[in-house]
């Protein structure tokens, strides 16, 4: 069985940048993605993410059965809450909404979470999830009905980062939201990086190559790109 945490901070170690695509299965059928897969065999993906802020379908684990079987690219889970989950993945970013105050999504659906993961096989991988201000109400905002954090505060949110690496979270994904108007600013990526010693996940508004590559530059370890792709699958041609 793979190591993903692991071959993640190796990537890391040997500053080998990783790009996920994000894919929502709010916004997917089985009919509709063959196409799809066939695109992120073509880019340079080094992952593919699956979840939504509020998926509440039942095909979440035929599209991933289907993306096991035509991608070789690992899979994992990135739950809106603890019914977004499937063993048929690879692992799963157990995420924990650093930014917001609302207890049910900082461990209430973690809690309700465990029945289900210690059934699985899933790779496990804790994730301190902080939202960014990015101009305009994001899914995640009113699905956790939690406010994002300053987008001009850089300190705060490095602060936020390194409060989540003290806790334990092996990973830090700095999310501006699912069709954000603006990206997480290049200076806080940077700032959050030189305060954080595990690796850094960037999302989230970010619609070029160049700002993916901006990102990279500023210290982000993974970039991942979700509406960008879903909106134009030659992206990357």
């Amino acid at each position: 069985m793979r190591d993903l945490y692991q071959e993640i901070l190796k990537a890391q170690h040997q500053k080998q940048k990783l790009l996920a695509i994000l894919l929502d299965p709010d916004k997917l059928t089985l009919e509709s993605i063959t196409n799809l897969v066939s695109k992120i065999s073509q880019s340079p993906a080094t992952h593919i993410l699956v979840g939504g802020s509020s998926f509440e379908g039942n095909h979440l684990e035929e599209l991933i059965l289907f993306l096991k079987q035509n991608s070789h690219l690992p899979i994992l889970l990135f739950p809106g809450n603890s019914t977004q989950i499937s063993a048929a993945a690879d692992g799963i970013l157990f995420l924990q909404l650093l930014s917001g105050r609302n207890s049910e999504y900082l461990v209430e659906q973690q809690i309700k979470a465990v029945p289900v993961l210690e059934k699985t096989n899933l790779e496990i991988i804790s994730t301190g999830y902080i939202l960014i201000e990015s101009g305009s109400e994001t899914a995640v905002e009113r699905v956790s009905q939690t406010k994002p954090l300053d987008r001009n505060n850089f300190d705060y949110v490095a602060q936020t980062a390194k409060a989540g690496e003290f806790i334990g979270n092996k990973l830090i994904y700095l999310e501006a939201g699912s069709g954000a108007q603006k990206a997480v600013p290049i200076e806080m990526i940077t700032t959050v990086a030189k305060r954080i010693s595990v690796p850094l996940i960037v999302g989230g508004g970010i619609r070029s190559k160049h700002g993916i590559e901006e990102a990279f530059t500023a210290g982000a370890d993974m970039v991942v790109i979700g509406t960008a792709f879903e909106n134009d699958l030659n992206f990357f041609d």
